[in-house]
């Protein structure tokens, strides 16, 4: 397969992503909005009117929200916001409405990666070396991520270290396009991971393979683990899996052989409900080589949004302060609050996750009013149907977005909001770098910013610092950030506006960035990597005769999460399917593009049969872009992971019927 001009991953030129490529098409799509609209009733018509009085509908909402309590009002941001409006929602939130009820649609995407690392280092970040080091490593173990479909660009990095004599292995229950370029695939059983980690630890120990000069020097917590995996022996995880016993001993010999090796993990890894303990399993695997720290070696987790990781630096997040700072800490209050002017008991404390959130909505004393910035719950949340009936119960639901997105169209006020040409800003990559992104063009007539939008409810609210400028909001996300593990304290936009790369924590003006981190010991209080025993869980929804599939969910090459933006644009071709294997095609007597429905206990989706032997015959995949009848989230449970909160996206028991007549 080739990243090039007119194959089947980008129509554009070579390496470059086509949704990326053909994104300026929206800039002055006739499907931009252009003026604030307001229904007049529940069920009424969205008018156009002016901000003022957009505006003053949303604060007297609010106000009729806050009468009681101010967690009567709810704000639900986005990843893809820039860290100067991530930062000023999450102050916005916490100041101008006092209320604890704040998270985000990130909560649906890393949220499982970043508790793992966090325990075991000390410190979230994606990567915690540039991405440059992957071309340069041995072998790569890359769990649950398809990036020559959904990353494009990434994958120059995956091909320069095989064309090198690198080895890479792909784990992932589909033979996608990023599996054809595997020295090895491993197909596992969707929801089966932690097994298949374990395993493969097993093996490492069993044939010698684990550094334990690096184990004593650098870690703490291993014997916990080794007794942990003593019965994942190879027959057994053969078995749970369906990876063969000869596949597991060439991917951990890979592994181990190499002189720098990276095992990086991603949404396929991390969306169960068991998400944290997932990425732990493979962590530990890491740790047990000698990888975390070491030049060239390591483990990391891949991000899904535009700014995955500064979206969930400075304070969307229900339990997090700007700088990556817990809300419970004093310390953490005071030096926050001391930046917004405010007493440090005024903050309110940890609110509820995103599913919790949306879940609580409209009733049984959860908040009666919503305020939805850069984000489709519609259709990315879990159990979407039950989500859209939460929505519809409130009294005020307020989108700020650039399109009518599905949740837009049930909103009381759309307000239209500035694209990534139209506004300077910073985002945060994978690897922790700051970038600065310039304003290109002045937006349509009658589209504000976020800035802007929540400077115009901060003042009708009565309440002050929110200015509209982005480097005057990224000069106080700086000293909010001070001091904290994501310290973005040396990092200005001159800096970035001359070319310096500056990946966080950088402390000071003359402090270069860090773009390694653990070269010197982890962010523990002893220096050391934690170890954390996990075992696979039973599954949280097992196949039955109902329903003998496992449905599992992801992107594709041409749309973009929930394809609010994608769907838009004409170029981009494709529609929904669900892909099985022709095996399974078959027996059912279903023939390639028939239409069929796919159903769990949730709700049901009716898609187009893509029929292949890409997948295994136990397993459907639907990607998650489109709405309607064709949503794949109407399929997906809503167990959360007890740590990260994290939606169980990835494994669910759904069935698939002919529709006849």
């Amino acid at each position: 397969m080739t990243l090039s001009s007119g194959g089947e991953i980008g129509a554009g030129p070579k390496g470059l992503c086509r949704k990326g490529w053909t994104a300026a098409s929206l800039l002055r799509s006739p499907e931009r909005l252009t003026s604030p609209m307001v229904r007049d009733r529940k069920g009424g018509p969205l008018v156009p009117v002016s901000w003022d009085v957009a505006l003053d509908r949303v604060v007297h909402g609010i106000r009729l929200a806050q009468a009681e309590t101010p967690d009567g009002v709810a704000v639900f941001g986005g990843g893809g916001l820039t860290n100067e409006k991530a930062y000023a929602l999450g102050k916005f939130a916490r100041v101008a409405l006092r209320t604890s009820q704040i998270d985000y649609n990130g909560r649906f995407c890393m949220s499982s990666a970043a508790a793992a690392g966090n325990r075991a280092f000390g410190v979230d970040r994606g990567l915690p070396f540039p991405l440059a080091d992957l071309a340069e490593a041995d072998c790569i173990l890359l769990v649950g991520s398809n990036p020559a479909e959904t990353m494009p660009p990434f994958v120059q990095y995956l091909t320069a270290m095989l064309d090198a004599g690198g080895d890479l292995v792909v784990v992932d229950p589909r033979r996608t396009p990023t599996a054809d370029l595997a020295t090895l695939h491993l197909g596992p059983q969707p929801g089966s991971d932690l097994a298949l980690a374990n395993g493969l630890l097993f093996l490492a120990l069993e044939e010698g393979l684990v550094d334990l000069e690096y184990l004593a020097a650098r870690t703490t917590g291993f014997e916990a683990v080794k007794a942990a995996v003593a019965g994942w022996w190879p027959s057994r995880v053969e078995r749970l899996t369906g990876v063969s016993e000869p596949d597991l001993r060439s991917a951990v010999r890979m592994l181990a052989s190499a002189e720098r090796a990276m095992i990086l993990t991603a949404r396929g890894a991390e969306q169960h409900a068991h998400g944290v303990d997932t990425a732990t399993a493979w962590l530990n695997l890491a740790l047990a080589l000698g990888l975390p720290g070491e030049p060239g070696s390591g483990w990391g987790t891949l991000t899904g949004q535009g700014n995955g990781q500064g979206g969930r630096e400075h304070g969307q997040r229900a339990d997090q302060l700007p700088g990556y700072r817990h809300i419970s800490d004093p310390a953490a209050r005071e030096h926050v609050a001391a930046v917004w002017g405010v007493e440090p008991s005024s903050i309110p404390g940890p609110g509820r996750s995103a599913y919790e959130l949306l879940d609580s909505l409209g009733g049984g004393g959860g908040p009666s009013a919503l305020l939805v910035f850069a984000s489709n719950p519609v259709v990315s949340a879990p159990n979407a149907r039950h989500v859209a009936q939460r929505l519809a119960s409130l009294d005020l639901l307020v989108v700020a977005d650039l399109v009518l997105s599905e949740t837009a169209a049930l909103a009381d006020v759309v307000l239209p909001t500035t694209q990534w040409a139209e506004e300077d800003g910073t985002t945060t990559n994978l690897e922790g770098r700051v970038l600065l992104r310039r304003r290109a063009m002045d937006p349509p007539e009658g589209v504000w910013s976020d800035l802007q939008i929540l400077n115009g409810l901060a003042a009708r609210l009565g309440v002050g610092g929110f200015p509209v400028e982005p480097e005057v909001v990224f000069e106080e996300l700086r000293r909010a950030s001070a001091g904290g593990i994501a310290d973005y304290a040396g990092i200005t936009y001159a800096r970035l506006n001359a070319g310096e790369n500056l990946h966080w924590p950088c402390p000071s003006t003359d402090h270069l960035g860090t773009p390694r981190l653990f070269l010197d010991g982890f962010a523990t209080p002893d220096g050391r990597a934690r170890f954390f025993a996990v075992d696979q869980p039973d599954e949280a929804e097992p196949v039955s005769q109902a329903f003998p599939l496992r449905l599992t969910t992801g992107r594709v090459a041409m749309q973009y999460q929930s394809g609010a933006q994608t769907r838009r644009i004409t170029s981009l071709p494709g529609d929904a399917f669900v892909e099985l294997h022709e095996d399974l095609a078959r027996r059912m007597g279903i023939v390639h593009g028939e239409r069929v429905k796919v159903s769990t206990v949730r709700g049901e989706a009716w898609l187009a049969a893509k029929v292949s032997d890409a997948i295994r015959p136990d397993t459907v995949f639907v990607p998650f872009h489109w709405a309607g009848k064709k949503r794949a989230n109407s399929l997906t449970g809503d167990w959360l992971d007890p740590i990260s909160k994290m939606p169980a996206f990835k494994a669910c028991a759904a069935r698939i019927d002919r529709i006849t007549g």
